[in-house]
């Protein structure tokens, strides 16, 4: 299993998605929360995104086509 770590960035459109929740569900990964700050105009959250590696990069990918900025935090591990 990979991990990684990423700054999700919500505009105003995305914020009101279920971004996280929708990654679960859709791409067979498990996601934590690590901080956020959200707010109805927008904001950031640090997430750890834990799966395959290919799953990993599907949610990503999906998340971005939805309009959420995605940068990478520390070090990818594997497990």
């Amino acid at each position: 299993m990979a991990k990684r770590r990423v700054m999700l960035t919500f505009n105003e459109e995305s914020v009101v998605q279920p971004i996280v929740h929708n990654l679960d569900q859709q791409f067979n990964v498990v996601t934590n929360i690590l901080r956020a700050n959200i707010s109805e105009d927008g904001g950031t959250a640090e997430v750890e995104i834990e799966g395959k590696e290919g799953d990993i990069e599907a949610s990503l990918t999906w998340a971005i086509s939805r309009g959420v900025r995605v940068e990478p935090l520390g070090e990818e591990s594997t497990h």
